[in-house]
């Protein structure tokens, strides 16, 4: 079964001008329930997330400053949002889905989180609408109980996953590659262990050719025990905040060709969506949606 992570709190409502990109929340299910590609048997709810496995990845005084409403207005306003324990939560409870949706991978082969791909929260820091660094959240869970030893984090957002390259830097257990968009969003970035940076306006078969050549070679040689793949949408050429022009057909087949990677490879696979920025909802709510279905295609 196809099981996908989702809460309401997801969708949480923000100030003018933070709405938008959080729209797709509420209307990625309710667009794969109205075409039958899911039901709502296939949504679970995350609970809560012990403050413990948060620790293996994020500072403790960093946290602290999370849980307890005191993070500096300074590193506020680089987080995008203004904080909240209502924001709090709903970032403890999507890396609660990721983990949770570890564990459903492991017995279907792939699951979903509607949210998630907080690839720009760092150990002792937050940006970029991200706070808590789902899937290193996750992949260090699997670490600390030995449900994984070898991990491989693929991460396809426009913007490079920097703050999941930080926290992974001396950890030979989780292999972080990273294709993005070179003058993209974040300017300062961290080391991956294989980053790719892609020009303004790289395009369909560009894309398609770097990732098709590299991907099973990485696989080949790390031979990971566990994927997470972050699913960003921005790489489409109709994206705000993207620099990258790849035709909705190419994100569907980007998709298409890490989903029928893993399974092929037998390898457990995790996803959560990242980022989406195009000026018609539909086009992000399609593009994200397309992942479902190939999924549900693929494996069930």
């Amino acid at each position: 079964m196809l099981k996908v992570a989702y809460d309401p709190i997801y969708a949480y409502p923000l100030p003018p001008g933070h709405r938008f990109p959080m729209l797709k929340y509420e209307l990625i299910p309710e667009q794969l329930i109205h075409e039958g590609t899911i039901t709502k048997e296939n949504l679970f709810s995350p609970g809560s997330l012990e403050e413990e496995i948060i620790l293996w990845t994020h500072d403790a005084d960093y946290w602290r400053q999370l849980r307890d409403l005191t993070l500096p207005p300074k590193e506020q306003r680089r987080t995008g949002f203004p904080l909240s324990a209502r924001l709090v939560e709903r970032e403890t409870r999507i890396a609660k889905g990721t983990i949770d949706g570890c564990h459903y991978a492991f017995d279907y082969g792939i699951a979903f989180n509607v949210a998630g791909g907080t690839h720009h929260a760092g150990t002792n820091w937050g940006e970029g609408f991200c706070l808590l660094n789902d899937q290193a959240i996750a992949a260090n869970y699997l670490l600390n109980n030995k449900l994984a030893s070898s991990i491989l984090i693929i991460d396809l957002d426009v913007h490079q996953g920097n703050g999941t390259a930080q926290i992974f830097g001396n950890e030979s257990g989780v292999f972080t590659f990273s294709i993005h968009g070179a003058n993209n969003f974040p300017y300062r970035k961290e080391r991956s262990d294989l980053d790719i940076p892609l020009a303004d306006g790289t395009s369909d078969k560009e894309y398609l050719d770097v990732l098709k050549d590299t991907l099973p070679k990485l696989i080949d040689q790390q031979k990971p025990g566990f994927i997470f793949y972050l699913s960003g949408v921005d790489i489409l050429a109709t994206d705000k905040l993207g620099k990258l022009a790849l035709s909705k057909e190419a994100c569907r087949e980007r998709d298409r060709f890490v989903l029928e990677t893993c399974r092929k490879h037998h390898i457990p696979v995790q996803v959560s969506m990242g980022g989406g920025y195009s000026t018609d909802i539909r086009d992000i709510v399609d593009a994200h949606c397309n992942t479902y279905r190939l999924a549900h295609d693929l494996y069930f």
